[in-house]
């Protein structure tokens, strides 16, 4: 097939070299333009500004950074501000907790004020500084939460679709603002598709058979789209089977399908270039633009504020021929209806008196404190919470006294820590809990500079320079160790509280924590021989040597690290245990920093808290019995601590975490948070991290057959909750369920009450349990609620690989209500009306196998099209239910590098009997970067091969479960075709 995209390797055509196709169009004379009319219907204001344009001019709406057209009064737009729980890298703004706490309330109406209040300082700094604060805002993260290790987990809401499709939703409805047709802010959807993984993101492919794209990924990013509340979307880095999400079909045939209006389409940074780069899907990127912008792509995020080259690239595919006018025209029609929609042209707008008193302003602030402590999720408690009246608690833990900023986080304005907010109740004694240690070289100890310049180590050498700085040589030693845990270590000299960083291959002490796109405070402990250690910096990998001059700095090679003793002279654990043992209370802050061990560009490796921090909660608890371990962090942990009374959950909680905390320990609140994830006993219960497939690899709480530490949806109260009198019934296409919620307890509390449905037979895999409805009831003391779930049938459906749609079977299904998916109190039957799935006839796509073993999923053209290529030897893929009556031939679509053999057998992939054996002939290689030569199939060169089946099928027609069968490795397969006679078998392109 050829690639439309292929073109010479030329030079972008300059400016001068692209006429443009047409002049711009004047208004007649005396009348108004129709793009400033506001009263005129959005198409045909942006129709009227389009044609206004020259060929040049739409070109440069196409970037990031879109130039000004000043005779038309356009002005400088930007895509691109950062508001994903608030308002980020712009300056002190509200901080609210981190996404995956926001969603925690299970409040959809509070995360779309959250919203609300972001979008309006992003518009009081948009009135202040219009080319700093743009108003198309890069949120929210949709990406379902497959997997905890992720990097980024912290930015999502749920591992469960359909609650992601609903708090992105109620986000972005928030952002964008009441006004049915003036945008407050343009808010994106990030990131499609199929995005869970930091580890070599870029050049890696997400596995999606179709039921996980249509049941699992798609649905996430379907209602904010649907109902308006989100009007651009950005591609992910990845690659999405084969195929660079960025150019991803789905983009038109989906996404836009599913808007009300214009679509605008935004890159990710510096994603376009990949494209040619570590993806190697295309040789120039004039090829590779002009398919992007074919596929969808409105904006090119690339090279920063520099356009020139990206426009370059744009010119010379429209002087090639592989873009045309009308190409631009239909990107630039989106860009141009989001800035309609902002009132960019109109002469007022409902948001015109923001002004910067808005930002932390007093109602932001008690948003900020109520989301956070509605955040808060109870994971345990055997009755010490509440607390009753107490006279002094300790608080212990490296986050017992700070607030952490992740990347997407807005600069604190002030922060009211776990410590301030006790304090404000109690009397409370604090410690970080971490060891204070000394390094000691050969040459002598490692001493920091008073003025925050170099580390040292010992004496300099004969005729070096002495590093520069003094001071008091008795303290200079000293060194506080952080554990951060996934082997990341911080130290902080004692003396001066600042943190070790390195500076230009010199190990300093001048920074306030671990911070920055390159975190380059962090560093590993690797054991050496007789007790000692050497220091390996993370970011660099490089190693902490020592210089002649005396001075620490980064070496390359291990055998040049100089050996260190680590001696504690105050053991963290110990110092917390003494000061637990005299407090009537000890509350324990434990968790991540979120910039280290998972963050943008790094997964983790595993979910265990800390070692250093799992030592400080065992050593409090057997000084205190009175201990509650308080965890603050992005995604879920695992400790090794047994019994411990009273364990809290929360993200990073924002600049009131401290005030919701307080309220929560002392009964002020009832604690409101339900988990949105899994929290798993140990990462080995975890597929890899590369695998997509969940129902294959019963990874979620829809497919997983373990028994979790703690299962999604669990969040105690501080009373008790009965359930009863659930009723089901079916009419009129909606299954609609009640049940009694009663307060059994002493006290006023929240429950979240849940349904959930199991399908109970089915031609295929079904979730164990699927969140259909919640509640979220406020209950007095012996009071009662009615909670009512009126769920449409067709929401019962699920993707049927044999004929490309959702369908609804005729089968019995189970209704289940309860506090979490693991805690369900009643279920009750119930039977829809549907279709029964015939056997398969006619063309199998490859993609729309049932089962499979050992095959990736790759592109079956630049463009549009997806199949499947053998990993091994062996490997298969199987359809189910095929009825072969009449059939006397098979056409197979396939190619390989070298050469391959397939196989079709009846029954069994080993011991079926052969239909059919195909060789393949070998195919050529295509040209590609070599990274991506393990992402991309022989696209270029699939044949097609017929074989007659007349002899094995007259022993055994009917229908059966057909197995195609890779004889071996990098086989790659598009198509079956039946037919009922047997042509000669060729090589005909496909």
């Amino acid at each position: 097939m050829p690639d439309p995209f292929r073109a010479p390797i030329q030079d972008p055509a300059p400016l001068q070299d692209l006429a443009p196709s047409s002049e711009p169009l004047p208004a007649p004379s005396g009348e108004p333009a129709a793009y400033l009319d506001p009263g005129a219907p959005l198409a045909e204001r942006v129709a009227d500004l389009l044609g206004r344009l020259t060929l040049d001019e739409k070109l440069g709406l196409l970037h990031q950074y879109q130039a000004p057209v000043g005779r038309l009064g356009v002005g400088p737009f930007r895509t691109g501000t950062e508001a994903l729980h608030g308002l980020a890298w712009l300056g002190p703004a509200t901080v609210f907790p981190q996404a995956v706490g926001l969603a925690s309330t299970w409040d959809p109406e509070l995360v779309r004020r959250v919203g609300e209040a972001a979008g309006d300082e992003v518009l009081a700094f948009h009135h202040k500084d219009p080319a700093g604060a743009g108003r198309n805002v890069w949120a929210p993260v949709v990406n379902p939460l497959r997997d905890p290790r992720w990097g980024r987990n912290e930015e999502g809401y749920s591992e469960d679709p359909w609650l992601t499709g609903i708090m992105g939703e109620a986000y972005a409805r928030g952002l964008r603002g009441s006004d049915p047709q003036v945008l407050r802010t343009a808010p994106t959807l990030k990131h499609f598709l199929a995005y869970n993984n930091e580890t070599d993101r870029c050049a890696t492919s997400s596995n999606l058979p179709p039921r996980v794209l249509h049941e699992y990924e798609l649905p996430a990013f379907r209602p904010a789209i649907e109902s308006g509340a989100a009007v651009a979307v950005m591609p992910s880095y990845n690659l999405v089977n084969g195929r660079p999400a960025h150019l991803s079909p789905l983009i038109d045939s989906v996404l836009r399908a599913w808007a009300p209006g214009d679509l605008l389409v935004v890159s990710d940074a510096y994603a376009p270039a990949n494209l040619t780069g570590v993806q190697g899907y295309h040789d120039t990127l004039p090829e590779a633009y002009a398919h992007a912008v074919k596929a969808g792509l409105d904006s090119f995020t690339q090279d920063d504020d520099r356009p020139d080259a990206t426009l370059g690239h744009l010119r010379e595919a429209l002087r090639l021929g592989l873009l045309a006018e009308a190409d631009v025209d239909r990107a630039v029609r989106h860009v141009l209806s989001i800035r309609f929609r902002l009132g960019e042209f109109d002469p007022a707008t409902p948001y015109d008196d923001v002004t910067e008193e808005v930002v932390n302003c007093p109602a932001h602030q008690d948003l900020a404190r109520e989301a956070a402590r509605r955040s808060i999720v109870l994971l345990a408690d055997d009755g010490l919470l509440p607390l009753g009246p107490v006279t002094k608690v300790a608080v212990i833990g490296q986050l017992g006294d700070t607030l952490m900023e992740d990347w997407y986080s807005g600069t604190l304005p002030y922060s009211v820590t776990a410590r301030a907010g006790l304090a404000e109740r109690c009397a409370t004694v604090f410690c970080e809990a971490v060891d204070r240690v000394t390094l000691t070289a050969e040459a002598g100890p490692v001493t920091a500079d008073p003025a925050g310049g170099p580390l040292s180590a010992g004496p300099p050498s004969a005729g070096s320079a002495a590093p520069c700085g003094g001071g008091p040589a008795d303290s200079l030693d000293l060194f506080d160790l952080f554990d951060w845990g996934g082997g990341a270590y911080a130290l902080r000299a004692a003396a001066t509280g600042r943190v070790v960083s390195v500076d230009d291959g010199v190990l300093v002490n001048d920074q306030p924590g671990p911070n920055g796109w390159e975190v380059r405070q962090t560093f590993r402990v690797e054991d050496r021989p007789r007790g000692l250690i050497a220091l390996r910096h993370i970011s660099t990998g490089c190693y902490v040597g020592r210089g002649d001059d005396g001075v620490l700095r980064l070496v390359d090679d291990a055998d040049r690290a100089v050996w260190l003793a680590m001696e504690v002279v105050r053991s963290g654990a110990a110092r917390a245990a003494e000061l637990a043992a005299d407090a009537d209370v000890a509350v324990v802050v434990v968790g991540d920093h979120p910039l280290v061990n998972g963050r943008e560009t790094e997964d983790r490796a595993g979910l265990a808290l800390a070692p250093a921090q799992d030592a400080v909660v065992a050593a409090v608890l057997a000084a205190n019995p009175r201990t509650v371990m308080v965890i603050t962090s992005g995604y879920p942990l695992t400790w090794s601590t047994p019994d411990v009374p009273a364990v809290l959950w929360s993200a990073h909680g924002g600049q009131e975490y401290g005030h919701a905390l307080a309220e929560v320990l002392f009964g002020d609140a009832d604690p409101e948070g339900r988990l949105t994830q899994t929290w798993y006993r140990s990462a080995q219960e975890l597929p890899d991290l590369l695998d997509y497939d969940i129902i294959t690899a019963d990874a979620t709480y829809l497919y997983f057959r373990g028994t979790p530490l703690f299962p999604f949806g669990h969040g105690l109260s501080y009373t008790t909750f009965d359930f009863a009198g659930l009723r089901v019934r079916v009419a009129d296409g909606v299954v609609t369920a009640e049940v009694t919620v009663t307060n059994t307890g002493a006290r006023e509390g929240v429950e979240v009450v849940q349904f959930y449905t199991h399908q109970r037979r089915s031609r295929v895999k079904q979730p164990l349990r699927r969140l259909r409805g919640f509640e979220k009831v406020r209950l007095a003391p012996g009071e009662s609620r009615v909670v009512t779930l009126r769920l449409p049938v067709e929401e019962l459906a699920f993707w049927d690989v044999t004929r490309g749609r959702f369908v609804v079977e005729s089968a019995p299904h189970q209704l289940m209500v309860g506090r979490s998916a693991a805690d369900l109190r009643l279920c009750a039957p119930f039977d829809v009306p549907g279709e029964t799935i015939p056997a398969r006839v006619g063309p199998l796509r490859a993609m729309d196998h049932d089962e499979y073993d050992a095959v990736a999923f790759v592109d079956a053209g630049p463009v549009a099209g997806e199949a499947v290529r053998s990993e091994v030897g062996g490997a298969w893929i199987a359809f189910r239910q095929v009825d072969l009556a009449g059939v006397a031939s098979c056409a197979l679509t396939a190619g390989s590098a070298d050469g391959g053999m397939i196989t079709l057998r009846l029954g069994d992939p080993l011991h079926g009997e052969a239909l059919a054996a195909f060789p393949v002939p070998r195919t050529g290689r295509h040209a590609l970067q070599p990274l991506a030569q393990s992402l991309q199939p022989l696209t270029q060169s699939l044949q097609t091969l017929t074989q007659d089946v007349t002899r094995p099928l007259a022993r055994s027609g009917g229908v059966h479960d057909v197995y195609v069968v890779f004889e071996n490795e990098g086989v790659t397969l598009a198509d079956l075709t039946w037919g009922p006679a047997a042509p000669l078998t060729g090589g005909a392109g496909a």
